[in-house]
């Protein structure tokens, strides 16, 4: 039986409930998970001051109910188990996480896997910015793991990511991979401007119509049907991604830079005109 927290907060002040993970809550008592410190704002609270919490944590699993956009950092730095958010979430979703799966099944804020180990995080709905991204100052973002968005995304998706894999249903924001060291980000509908800014390795992959013009430090490489986005494909059908894969059997023109950083990383862009 999983743990159930139905959020009762009635309050327009962030909620922030950092590490508060499946391990923690492993093994203790519901009186002592009520007594799990939180912030409202700059006020420290127990947990049971915002949640009606229920159920048992034996198993590492958490579902959260209720409108959740207002409560930050829900699965922050979580090693193992499962964490279901039955609608929408607020900031920095699964931000440091080393493994486990998160499941949002609304919408997601900013900063969702921010700098994450590995793991799975699955947002059914849209994200905001700084998808996987690293924090400001920080050397590098994401260097393992999975982010599947279903829908659209903002800006600087994938900010100085080292590893993994993240995939956007709908639409990317400007600055897409900006600083990328490398990894894979690949977005099935439109994307903004200046993608792969300062990219010194990986793969950015712009699968929707209308893709923007590559920046002048990239350059054209070559037209081709590529070999590993079918298994790319297969791996995020797997993962129970349910983007629109029809038609990526084309021929893509591929572009290497950014040439104005370490230049080894490629850019794949879906033509217009087919094969």
């Amino acid at each position: 039986m999983a743990l159930t927290l139905t959020y009762t907060g009635q309050t327009s002040v962030p909620v922030e409930i950092e590490g508060f993970t499946p391990s923690w809550a492993q093994g203790k008592s519901l009186a002592e998970i009520e007594q799990f410190e939180i912030f409202h704002g700059n006020e420290k609270l127990p947990l049971a001051k915002m949640f009606q919490i229920k159920g048992d944590p034996s198993d590492l699993r958490f579902d959260f109910e209720g409108n959740l956009s207002g409560v930050h950092w829900i699965g922050a730095q979580m090693r193992e188990g499962e964490i279901y958010i039955h609608g929408s979430g607020g900031r920095h979703i699964g931000a440091e996480m080393c493994g486990g799966e998160i499941r949002v099944e609304g919408d997601a804020g900013g900063w969702v896997g921010a700098e994450m180990r590995d793991g799975l995080i699955h947002v059914q709905g849209n994200a905001g910015h700084l998808v996987g991204s690293a924090y400001r100052g920080s050397p590098k973002g994401m260097t393992g793991g999975t982010i599947l968005i279903e829908g659209d995304a903002g800006n600087e998706i994938g900010l100085t990511m080292r590893r993994g894999m993240i995939a956007i249903g709908g639409r990317a924001g400007d600055m897409l991979g900006f600083n990328m060291i490398a990894g894979t980000v690949l977005v099935f509908g439109e994307c903004g401007i200046r993608p792969g800014a300062g990219m010194r390795r990986g793969t950015l992959g712009l699968l929707g119509p209308n893709p923007p013009a590559m920046l002048p430090s990239f350059r054209y490489a070559c037209t081709s049907r590529l070999q590993v986005l079918p298994l790319m494909l297969k791996h995020l059908r797997n993962q129970g991604f349910a983007a629109d894969t029809s038609g990526l059997d084309e021929a893509f023109e591929v572009f290497s830079g950014d040439l104005v950083a370490l230049g080894k990383g490629e850019i794949f862009v879906r033509r217009t005109g087919g094969a």
